[in-house]
């Protein structure tokens, strides 16, 4: 038998978004998590309250890292489209390297969560300031834009992890033309707004 591995929180975590991304996020159990540990499953009850509480800290570990590679991708970036570019590769980048995790980002066993807002809501507000500040957008022009952003990037990814583009073009033209497209309707509502 091999040695066991401390348990604590992060571990546990780490351990499950393992799981989730080699074999799926609804393959991630107490058991293969204990198993995976060398531990016997009740023992992660020290330090989670069951399945539930697991899921809830993968989505906030999820959503927190997501957020920090979308901050890392517009950090470096000088000129204004090439952010939202780097922005919208970075998410999608960001769900082909961690599907599981990925998906337990949508999977809170409650989104109302104070704990798991919180941590969608600082997504949100990357993009509202994004927006606004890279753009000039404001009001509801800055709300349909946010939406408009956020679902474009969850439909592409998801679909690609769905395995849902077959055609023969390349899936990172698609995303460039679809970026590309977006920035060409935010600069008309800009224009709208301005008239």
């Amino acid at each position: 038998m091999s040695p066991r591995i401390g348990a604590d929180l992060n571990t546990i975590v780490q351990t499950a978004v393992a799981i989730a991304d080699q074999d799926g996020f609804y393959e991630v159990t107490l058991t293969r998590v204990a198993q995976k540990l060398n531990i016997r499953p009740p023992s992660l009850y020290n330090h989670i309250d069951g399945l539930h509480e697991l899921r809830k800290q993968m989505a906030i570990y999820g959503l927190h890292e997501l957020y920090a590679a979308l901050l890392e991708a517009n950090a470096s970036v000088k000129e204004l489209d090439q952010g939202l570019h780097a922005i919208g590769e970075a998410y999608v980048d960001f769900a082909r390297r961690h599907p599981g995790l990925y998906e337990a980002t949508f999977q809170a066993p409650d989104p109302s969560d104070p704990e798991v807002e919180r941590a969608g809501a600082d997504i949100v507000m990357f993009a509202v300031h994004f927006l606004s500040s890279s753009y000039g957008l404001e009001g509801d022009e800055l709300i349909h834009a946010t939406r408009g952003l956020r679902s474009f990037l969850h439909g592409f990814a998801s679909l690609e992890q769905k395995g849902e583009f077959r055609m023969h073009l390349k899936r990172d033209e698609s995303l460039h033309v679809i970026i590309d497209t977006f920035i060409a309707g935010i600069r008309k509502m800009d224009t709208n707004c301005n008239e």
